[in-house]
């Protein structure tokens, strides 16, 4: 093989690198192509992620503590989302699946940390730990750059018509029947009075946490809002449950 049979290749790239025209519409048709592949696909797929057993939408009591978490802007400093290494499912938890944040609107993930990651936290403490905590997090963990939310527990309750943003939800994709978006308000009060019988709406929202959150059963507070919406992150997935899905998954995929 000659030198000049060598750089034939090399001399024809380059004779098409000063063919802007030639170069740019050829660009073009790979990204043409690429962009199809790509998104073509999601034309004829319900959704791209894959459901886990166990996962609902919020009740409107954790829906209404979901929205004082938002407003408070506690997603500055706690990312709801565990990744897959080491060091963050020894400190947190199992890793975050894509399902648990299925009904979030807007979702939690967050990139910044200064407190932990809350994605688990449901269960892990006290509904009193949460109250003082929220309180004072000074008198919890002495070094917490976290501000003190004690209004919250003087604040009675206002989260509005609970039907309404159900039946908004319902409109962006959340799943909740009629019968969830008729009693919501009902379903709102109801969640957090211990002399109630919150058997039709544990029946309606599995493992939803029924009983008084702030230590003060006379009230309906934004503490009891927000401390039933963190106690329910984290725990609507069996995490044994959801490996064993994701390798039978995989299986299914060979």
């Amino acid at each position: 093989m000659t030198a000049e049979t060598k750089k034939e290749p090399y001399a024809r790239h380059k004779k098409l690198e000063r063919n802007v025209a030639l170069f740019g519409a050829l660009a073009f048709a790979a990204v043409t192509v690429g962009g199809i592949v790509e998104i073509a696909p999601l034309f004829w797929i319900d959704n791209t992620i894959e459901k886990v057993e166990g996962v609902r939408p919020y009740t409107p009591l954790e829906q209404a503590g979901r929205n004082i978490y938002i407003r408070e802007g506690c997603y500055v400093c706690h990312s709801q989302m565990i990744r897959p290494f080491r060091d963050e499912v020894e400190r947190y938890g199992h890793y975050s699946l894509a399902a648990e944040s299925m009904y979030d609107h807007p979702f939690q993930w967050g990139s910044k940390r200064t407190g932990p990651d809350l994605a688990r936290v449901g269960k892990k403490y006290s509904d009193e730990w949460h109250v003082q905590h929220l309180s004072n997090p000074q008198a919890v963990v002495p070094e917490s750059v976290m501000p003190q939310y004690a209004f919250l527990a003087r604040n009675d309750l206002n989260a509005g018509d609970m039907k309404a943003e159900l039946t908004a939800l319902y409109r962006v994709g959340v799943p909740y029947s009629k019968t969830d978006v008729e009693k919501a308000n009902d379903d709102l009060k109801t969640q957090a009075d211990p002399a109630a019988d919150p058997s039709d709406l544990v029946k309606r929202y599995p493992k939803a946490q029924a009983r008084d959150f702030d230590g003060d059963p006379a009230r309906l507070t934004e503490m009891d809002a927000l401390i039933a919406y963190l106690q329910v992150l984290g725990t609507m997935v069996d995490v044994d449950g959801a490996k064993a899905q994701e390798v039978l998954a995989k299986e299914k995929g060979r």
